[in-house]
């Protein structure tokens, strides 16, 4: 098993993405609100060199999204051609995506 984490900046895209996964059946999603470090130290430095970049890459923008799935090895390709459909992850500022092995688990079906 691999947990899947997507780390979702084009937040408008997330409600296409979870019809997607459910009509492929892939549920068991966790999704949680996040920001990045930059956004983080904006509001403590105000005025700030790391402030100021993030208010020219992304000023509107205050949360993205940490979608996390534990998913059957041979789901993680499904999952990651679902994602490439809806998000280009090659651009800037739309998320990053990457797997992890989970070498124990318990609490859910297989």
């Amino acid at each position: 098993m691999k947990l899947l984490v997507l780390i979702l900046n084009k937040v408008e895209e997330l409600e296409h993405l979870l019809e997607k996964f459910e009509r492929h059946s892939i549920r068991g999603a966790t999704i949680l609100s996040s920001r990045g470090m930059a956004m983080a130290l904006e509001n403590y430095m105000d005025g700030s060199f790391l402030g100021s970049l993030r208010a020219v890459m992304e000023p509107t923008r205050e949360e993205n999204r940490t979608i996390l799935m534990a998913l059957k090895d041979e789901n993680v390709p499904v999952v990651l051609s679902i994602i490439d459909e809806v998000i280009d992850l090659d651009a800037p500022n739309t998320g990053v995506v990457f797997t992890l092995p989970i070498d124990f688990i318990k609490g859910i079906k297989e």
